[in-house]
């Protein structure tokens, strides 16, 4: 990595120091295509951790990975009237192929209910084929006119479950709990706290009953919607007649729920942790958790320590730390100690003459503090260790933050006052009308992010609406968002 100047600081301008965070980290880069991202080597080894620790999670609540085509025809889009209603502006559509003109135009998946539904309604014929749980890693692309480096591009990668059930229970109970893999994910991988909670009507997914959301809050105090949860109903499998004999030998639609989480997590990774000095990855998702750095003067100095290094890098790596031993030439130690820093490394391990002779490595944490030196002898328990703290450590600064951040029974002016001082997350009564809800997103940019679970709501809910004075019917939360 070349030599850069500093970050722009988080607090001068939150976008360019994300911009600038993401290219000098090497997370990725702009595409020839207007609006598409190359993922770079750097950012696609966070992806494959938060792949390989959602798919376990699939995996353990009983559902399986299954692929499905890019293209859809167009007609099955408009057969769900709500869904294509909501896509039509995003989609790409190829209506030519082959040198000729298509017979029905494709669109290119913006998400993959009406193909998946299609073949169900193949695949189901009665009760005992229920439920269904299948889960998809796969692109999808939605023609945006803003975008962003992971957090907002026209094509992105994402896992989308789609399941079916024979019931409206069953089907709420897979979308409740698949919300909740979510936030376990979010919270204890990537050390992001988030709320859960209900979408209103206005926010909801295009065709579904009822979307859930986990919603978390990025270090400028704007809100970020890092994965959803959806309760289809029956609409789907009405438009594409996915039936199915009931035990009682009647017949009925399935009932359906999708959920997914993207490549969108990656940018929310860097703006809950990173500070001025760029990325802040949480161990469990870091491509190394652990680079050792070795230092040393002359070539007598060298086969010494690359000999050490490489013995601790073999200790570390057969006890599951994922490690990295930068032993480039040409390479100041000082300057590989910014590069890494910069890629956000939660650990660095410095080995020197000094350190061999007495059978330690000198320790330095992306997070902070002093420089630590801790005995050969023992090391990968004490590393494992050092990286549950600061697991533990990074969530709980972050839900610190984010609760610094909001407030709570909040009145029209002082919804105002807050959002105008920097935002953040408001708690306050709603009326539940699509009218207020509207009004309050056209004159101060901020939406019902969620309508909270229990566990997230106030201990006392205002019983007035705090835009307009009607009676509540919901605690919602408030926030500006990306």
């Amino acid at each position: 990595m070349a030599e850069a100047k500093a970050l722009t600081p988080r607090a001068a301008d939150f976008s360019a120091w994300y911009n600038e965070l993401v290219a000098r980290a090497e997370l990725a880069d702009y595409s020839p295509v207007r609006g598409c991202m190359v993922i770079r080597p750097n950012g696609y080894a966070i992806w494959e951790q938060m792949q390989r620790a959602l798919d376990q999670m699939f995996k353990d609540t009983g559902h399986q990975n299954a692929y499905f085509p890019l293209f859809i025809p167009q007609s099955f889009l408009a057969r769900e009237a709500e869904h294509v209603e909501g896509f039509s502006p995003e989609t790409a559509v190829v209506t030519h192929a082959g040198g000729k003109e298509l017979e029905e135009p494709l669109v290119i998946r913006p998400t993959s209910e009406t193909i998946i539904y299609s073949m169900y309604a193949k695949w189901i014929q009665s009760y005992r084929d229920l439920p269904v749980l299948i889960n998809q890693w796969a692109n999808v692309v939605r023609w945006e006119l803003r975008t962003r480096l992971f957090l907002r591009t026209t094509e992105f990668l994402w896992q989308e479950g789609h399941t079916a059930h024979a019931t409206e229970a069953e089907a709420e109970e897979e979308t409740v709990r698949m919300l909740r893999v979510y936030r376990t994910f979010m919270e204890e991988w990537m050390a992001m706290p988030v709320l859960t909670g209900r979408k209103t009507d206005s926010e909801r997914f295009a065709g579904a009953l009822r979307t859930y959301s986990c919603e978390a809050l990025m270090q400028d105090n704007r809100a970020l919607q890092a994965g959803t949860s959806h309760n289809l109903g029956q609409n789907f499998a009405r438009a594409f007649e996915v039936t199915f004999q009931t035990a009682a030998g009647g017949l009925d639609h399935v009932w359906n729920t999708s959920w997914g989480v993207s490549t969108r997590l990656v940018g929310a990774l860097i703006m809950t942790h990173g500070d001025d000095a760029g990325l802040i990855c949480p161990p469990r998702l870091a491509q190394y958790q652990v680079v050792i750095v070795p230092i040393y003067r002359n070539d007598d100095e060298r086969g010494t320590v690359l000999d050490a290094a490489q013995r601790v890098r073999g200790e570390l790596s057969g006890a599951g730390v994922r490690v990295h031993l930068d032993a480039r030439d040409g390479m100041k130690p000082g300057a590989k100690y910014y590069e890494w820093e910069g890629r956000g490394a939660p650990l660095r391990l410095e080995i020197g003459p000094r350190d061999v002779a007495g059978g330690t490595v000198m320790l330095a944490r992306r997070t902070g503090g002093k420089k630590e030196s801790l005995p050969l002898a023992g090391l990968a328990s004490r590393i494992h260790e050092i990286m549950e703290v600061m697991q533990r450590d990074l969530l709980e600064t972050a839900r610190a933050r984010r609760e610094a951040a909001s407030i709570r029974g909040a009145t029209r002016e002082q919804f105002v006052a807050h959002l105008e001082a920097g935002g953040g997350f408001v708690y306050a009564g709603f009326c539940g009308s699509a009218a207020c809800e509207a009004e309050i997103k056209e004159q101060t940019k901020a939406t019902i992010r969620v309508l909270p679970d229990q566990e997230f709501r106030s201990p006392s809910v205002p019983a007035t609406c705090m835009w307009c004075g009607k009676p509540t019917v919901a605690e919602a939360v408030w926030a500006r968002a990306y």
